[in-house]
C-alpha cells in the first residue's frame, strides 16, 4: 500500500468554512471511489491553519489513475474546486509506506486528539537504525498510549519517518509524556535510537467530523 499525506495551509479565520465545504461537498462527490480516506484533521498546536488528509492507494499506478479520474468528474471542478478556490494558500504532500511490523491500526470511538511526529535522519542507514529501536520498544511504549501507524517517506521529504499517536485529550497526552519520562524500561529499549536523528517535529491534530479516525 501507498499512503499519501496531503497538508494544506488555509487562510486564517476560515478553517471551519473550509472543512464544511470539504465534508459536505468534496467528500460526497469523491467518497472512497478515488482513494481510501484514512483520516482528516486540522492543526491545533504547532503550525496553525493546516488541514491534513491521509489517503491509501494500492500502489503508485492506482494513485495516478484515480486522481486522473477524479479530475474528470464534472462536479469536482464545478462544485468543490469552485467553492474552495482562493481558500488554500499552500499545499505539500508526501508519499509513504507503512512499517510492515506496525501496519495501520483502527481507533475506536470519537473525540480523540492525535499527535503526528515526523523525525528525520542523515542518509546512510540512520533512519533504519532508529526505526529498529522504535519498533523494538513499541510494546512497552504502548503501555502508555496507542500508535496508529509508523510510515516511511518514499517521495517528498526523504530519510523521514512519520508516526501518529492517539490520545483521549491534551491532558491525557501530558500524563503519558510524564509517565514515559519515568519509564526506565522504555528508556533502555530506546537507547541509541535518537542519536541517528537530525530533527523532530510535532503537531497536535483535531479530527474532523468526517474523519474515519475520530
Amino acid at each position: 500500500m501507498i499512503y499519501e499525506l496531503r497538508i494544506y495551509t488555509i487562510k486564517p479565520g476560515i478553517m471551519a468554512k473550509y472543512l464544511d465545504i470539504v465534508g459536505n461537498v468534496g467528500m460526497k462527490i469523491r467518497g472512497n471511489d478515488y482513494g481510501k480516506l484514512v483520516g482528516t484533521w486540522s492543526s491545533e498546536i504547532g503550525q496553525l491553519n493546516e488541514y491534513y488528509h491521509l489517503w491509501e492507494y494500492s500502489d503508485l499506478n492506482e494513485r495516478t489513475r484515480l486522481r486522473g479520474e477524479l479530475a474528470k468528474v464534472p462536479a469536482w471542478s464545478a462544485e468543490y474546486l469552485a467553492a474552495t478556490r482562493g481558500m488554500v494558500l499552500a499545499q505539500r504532500n508526501t508519499l509513504m509506506t507503512a512499517d510492515p511490523n506496525v501496519g495501520v491500526r483502527s481507533v475506536e470511538g470519537k473525540g480523540h486528539i492525535y499527535e503526528m511526529r515526523t523525525y528525520k535522519s542523515l542518509a546512510g542507514g540512520g533512519l533504519q537504525t532508529w526505526a529498529k529501536s522504535f519498533v523494538g520498544s513499541l510494546e512497552q511504549r504502548e503501555t502508555h498510549s496507542k500508535l496508529v501507524s509508523l510510515w516511511y517517506a518514499e517521495v517528498g521529504s526523504l530519510n523521514a519517518a512519520t508516526h501518529l499517536w492517539v490520545y483521549d485529550s491534551l491532558a491525557h497526552r501530558t500524563e503519558v509524556r510524564d509517565a514515559m519520562g519515568k519509564d526506565a524500561k522504555l528508556r533502555d529499549l530506546r537507547a541509541g535510537g535518537a542519536e541517528n536523528l537530525i530533527s523532530q517535529e510535532s503537531v497536535i491534530l483535531n479530527p474532523t467530523s468526517f474523519s474515519p479516525l475520530g
